[in-house]
């Protein structure tokens, strides 16, 4: 397993990044690190990878410590691999040829296999034979997970890594991405502001804010109880109201237009989502949100229950 123990690092002495950041990560386990730009998410993955020295705490991969650039001509912990937000791909060879490029020359068969394989999990075999310039930024984003991927890693390192992708593709890529992980027993950290990547994928998330973990469970329980405003925001709309003397944390699908209820508001605007229609109500001078199957006119009284 992962043991990442009281880690703390600043690229400067005033400018802390990560502080007494502590977890762990089981063979095969997924995990999820959210929180808001700048919180330390991308700087985590590089620490966990070896790409930096920490200020204090120690990172272990079973009995195996893992060290920073100091310790290490060519940084890099060799059972992990990390993709990062710039894909450092070779542009002017193929997309088979870059993945191929970390097989074994010496087993060309085994190798063709081994491609093929990847750029179904990728979703690219129709561009195999494209030259990496040649694409855009998405498809290089999946060339370089499919690269991480040849020499199986025992952990998987994503940083933001269905960012430029485009949505029609997300979601089947997404799919068949964690589910080859799966298949293969491979560990996977995701760095991401995509609650889709957590909620459906991860079997534990963490939360940071202020460089510090804030959360540490399953998304399941997370989601349904959230600590604090920012966490929930990380999901979804989420209104903060006081009922009886009490401030509690209500997502808008945990709110309903009923016939008869005490709590009155007055609808402000409505947003089509698609599938149903999110509005902007005003309580008390106070705007809360809320989803309803149906458009409201702006100025409708209307009466609410909460379900929390």
């Amino acid at each position: 397993m992962l043991k990442v123990n009281n880690l703390s690092f600043s690229y400067h002495k005033n400018k802390t990044v990560l502080k007494d950041v502590h977890f762990s990560l089981q063979q095969g386990e997924h995990l999820c690190i959210m929180g808001e730009s700048g919180c330390g998410k991308s700087t985590l993955l590089k620490a966990i990878y070896g790409l930096v020295d920490l200020n204090e705490g120690t990172l272990f991969w079973k009995d195996e410590q893992i060290f920073g650039p100091k310790k290490h001509l060519v940084p890099g912990f060799e059972n992990f691999k990390y993709v990062a937000q710039d894909f450092d791909l070779m542009p002017y060879i193929s997309v088979a040829e870059n993945i191929k490029k970390f097989l074994s020359r010496f087993y060309p068969e085994e190798s063709e296999i081994r491609t093929q394989e990847l750029l179904e999990v990728i979703q690219m075999t129709a561009f195999a034979n494209t030259k990496v310039k040649n694409l855009s930024g998405g498809q290089q984003q999946r060339v370089a997970i499919a690269r991480a991927l040849a020499k199986e890693p025992e952990v998987l390192l994503l940083d933001e890594p269905f960012g430029q992708i485009d949505n029609f593709k997300k979601n089947s890529l997404r799919r068949n991405l964690f589910l080859y992980l799966k298949e293969k027993n491979i560990g996977c950290i995701v760095a991401t502001h995509d609650k889709n990547d957590a909620l459906s994928f991860a079997d534990t998330l963490i939360v940071i804010k202020d460089h510090k973990i804030i959360a540490n469970n399953s998304p399941f329980e997370i989601y349904n109880n959230p600590t604090q405003k920012y966490i929930a925001a990380l999901f979804d709309d989420v209104n903060e109201i006081t009922i009886a003397g009490k401030t509690v944390l209500v997502y808008p699908h945990q709110i309903k237009i009923v016939k008869k209820s005490a709590i009155k508001a007055t609808v402000l605007n409505t947003y089509f989502k698609g599938s149903y229609w999110l509005l902007e109500l005003d309580l008390n001078g106070q705007p809360i949100y809320l989803n309803h199957a149906t458009e409201l006119e702006k100025g409708k009284k209307i009466q609410l229950h909460f379900q929390y």
